[in-house]
Parts: C-alpha cells; structure tokens; sequence
C-alpha cells in the first residue's frame, strides 16, 4: 500500500529535509520520495491535516502490559494498538509478566505475538531465575531469541556479587543490565517520597538515600566490571549528581526519567489519589527540577512513560495498600510539550535507542518509514473516555494536553487517529 502525507512539517536533524514543508510518499515500508509537491501517486491514501508535523517514530524503554497472565490489565495486542496511536514505534516491553519471561522460549513468545505491528516489540527478559533475585536466568539464551535486556522489573539484586556476575557475563554478547534505583530494605514499606508532604498526611515515606546507596553500589560495581549498565526511572538531583559523575568517568551507562516524575511533585499526593502512588515515588519540587535539567544536558538519556495498567481493584484501596503504577503512554507527548520546546520533546522521544543498539530511520529517500505525525498545537483534554488502554488509572485525567498525535508507520503497518 502506497501512503502520501502531504504538506508536512519535517521535524528530524538527521533528515536533508529537517524544518521544510514537504510531501512523502511511502511505498512498500519505505520513503521512495520526498519533494514539495507530488502528484503522481493516483493510488496512494492520502493523510492530510492542517499543521501535519513529522518526525521519527518515538521510543518508550519501559512499558508494562498484561499478557500473559494479566490480560484483563491489557493484551499485548492492544496495548501495541495504543502504544502506535500514541506515536511510539518502538517500545521495551518490562518483564512483569506471569510467567515471568526467564528463559529462551518465553522471550520467542512474546516476540512471535508482538509481531506485524505499527509498533515494534523489544522484550526485556528477566535478570533471575522468577525474578527471585537468587540464580541468574538464562541470560545467553534469551538474547539469541531477541531479549533486549535483563531486569527484575522494581527490584534490584540484593547481592552485589550476582550484579557484578551478571556484568561480567553480559559482556560476552554485550548484553546490557538493568539495576533498578532502589533499595528495598530502606525502602520498606514506603508508599511515597519521605518529605514534608510524607509527614503531613501521615504516610510513611522512602527516603532518596534508598535512591542513592543503590545507584553508588552498583555504579562502583559497574566500574569494577566495565559492562554495560541502564538505571531505569531516576528519581533523585542526588541520583542525578551520580549518573552524571558516573558518566564523564567514561562508564558505559545510561539512565532514563519517568514522565510523572517530570510532570508532578510530591505536593500532588496530597489529597491520597492512588493514580499517582508510582514507583519510584514523585519526589519534591528540587528533585523535579534537577530531572528535568539532567534531560536538557544529556544526563539522562531517555524518557519513559511508566506505563503500567493496573486493575481498578487494586487502585480502589487505601493509598498505602493500592499497587502503584499509572498509565502514560497517551498522555506523554501533550505532557512533555506542556513542559518542554517541541525540538527538546522529540529528542528526548527519539534518543536513547541506539543505547540498546536499536536503530532509527532518518525522514529521508530511501529510508525504512519509521514515522510518527502530530500536531504540536493542538489543546485537549484528557477523558476517560477518550482512553484507549483497557486500565484506567490515569494521574494525567482532566489535564490540558499540548499537542495531538495523529498517527504512525512502522513496519509497513499504518496507525491513524480518528
């Protein structure tokens, strides 16, 4: 199938065509011409709007589902669906599934169902054995069959030794770790930042030093080994002041940021609303600031929308008992351009890839159509009903959203937006 986008805005530095008005034709997956006007393409379906922008498709490294075990959060085949309407063609897929993805056939799996899809399916497979955080999986096996990653979804390793065993391994396929910033010991019980707010409302809070001894223990360990580490969802200026230290002594390291990180504080729990109990916790007002100055210098290579589908049943409980999570992929893109310039959102959703060793197509002749179309200027509210995820535990309910996706191409497989 032939597609024609006409008079779009190209938005890609990567791209000859970067900040001028073109017209793309997309034929068999791929971008055969880009010119300022086309007519000859009686037989394409033509995608017109009024302020058509277009850049890379974007990337999310750290998306939860369902399927298998929690289709009735979400199935993997509509949350892909959702995921491409939100302009995100490549998405990690966590590993808090039932079974939990250990081995090499359950990888193959997921996979196999993520395939012929707008967006493309990279599954992080488990670091241990059940995710138990005793015995190392079958790390080898699983990258062969096409895990990304390995992480014990919320949870570090304990033992600093099975970390620095699971970096030395992973070099031999050049496979990367996932340490998540926490320490679950201090931690504890924690159901929010331990703050001002924490102390106000009575709930037990988790310190930012459960953040900073875990993220100094691993990065020592990091170091020792010379692997390869990605710190998933910071949340601290201190685990910041780390990643960045960490990072100019040449370790290979990345780190991403959690969009309500981004977008709330801790002043927004306040009134005991379960939607924005996440993990890890909102912090404070300076903790907000320092993330979002760690993405404008690089610090922080990537942002993720933490979506995380949760059963209403396990929302609708008293906030230290409701499980944490909230979904975002909907929302990212109208919430990350309430906050930042457009050229600075569509860095943030287009970088960090490569860190996986996942490539992206230039908005160029000749390239593998890898698109996602928007219009930056578009002002709209967040319902419900407009939700297209099968969950609804939505922090971002009733905000005003700064843009509009339109659609996507990935694949040879076109998602449009009514």
């Amino acid at each position: 199938m032939k597609i024609l986008l006409k008079n779009a805005n190209i938005l890609d530095p990567s791209s000859p065509f970067h900040s001028t008005t073109q017209d793309l034709l997309i034929d068999n997956g791929k971008i055969v011409k880009i010119d300022s006007l086309i007519n000859d393409a009686a037989d394409a379906k033509v995608i017109k709007h009024q302020n058509l922008h277009v850049s890379k498709g974007w990337f999310d490294p750290g998306v939860s589902f369902g399927e298998p075990g929690y289709e009735e959060r979400e199935t993997l085949e509509n949350g892909l669906n959702v995921a491409a309407s939100s302009g995100f063609t490549k998405i990690l897929l966590n590993p808090n599934t039932v079974p939990v993805p250990d081995s090499n056939s359950t990888i193959s799996h997921l996979i196999k169902m993520g395939q012929h899809k707008t967006t493309s399916l990279y599954p992080i497979g488990a670091l241990t054995e059940k995710s138990e955080g005793k015995q190392l999986a079958s790390l080898y096996d699983m990258s062969t069959q096409g895990a990304i990653g390995f992480s014990d979804f919320k949870s570090s390793l304990i033992s600093g030794n099975l970390l620095k065993i699971a970096l030395q391994y992973a070099q031999s396929f050049d496979g990367i770790i996932f340490s998540h910033p926490i320490n679950g010991e201090i931690a504890a019980n924690g159901a929010m930042h331990e703050g001002i707010i924490s102390t106000k409302i009575g709930i037990k809070g988790i310190p930012t030093l459960a953040e900073t001894i875990q993220i100094s223990r691993d990065l020592q360990i990091l170091s020792y080994t010379e692997g390869k580490l990605h710190i998933p969802n910071i949340s601290s200026a201190e685990g910041v002041d780390l990643v960045r230290t960490a990072k100019k002594q040449g370790l290979k390291l990345s780190c991403s940021v959690g969009l309500p990180n981004l977008f709330f504080n801790e002043s927004h729990l306040e009134d005991f609303d379960t939607n924005f109990k996440v993990f890890p916790p909102i912090r404070s007002k300076s903790d907000q600031q320092a993330l979002k100055a760690g993405l404008l210098d690089g610090t922080i290579d990537m942002v993720s929308s933490m979506h995380e589908p949760i059963n209403i049943e396990h929302k609708k409980l008293e906030f230290e008992h409701a499980a944490p999570g909230t979904i975002g992929l909907e929302s990212c893109f109208g919430l990350l351009s309430k906050i930042f310039p457009l050229d600075n959102v569509l860095r943030f959703l287009t970088r960090g890839s490569e860190s996986f060793g996942i490539q992206s197509s230039s908005v160029a002749e000749g390239e593998m159509a890898d698109l996602a179309w928007f219009d930056p200027e578009k002002i709209h509210q967040l319902k419900a009903e407009d939700l297209k995820s099968t969950s609804k535990n939505c922090a971002y309910l009733g905000i005003e959203l700064q843009g509009k996706v339109l659609g996507s191409y990935n694949n040879g497989q076109l998602t449009i937006n009514p």
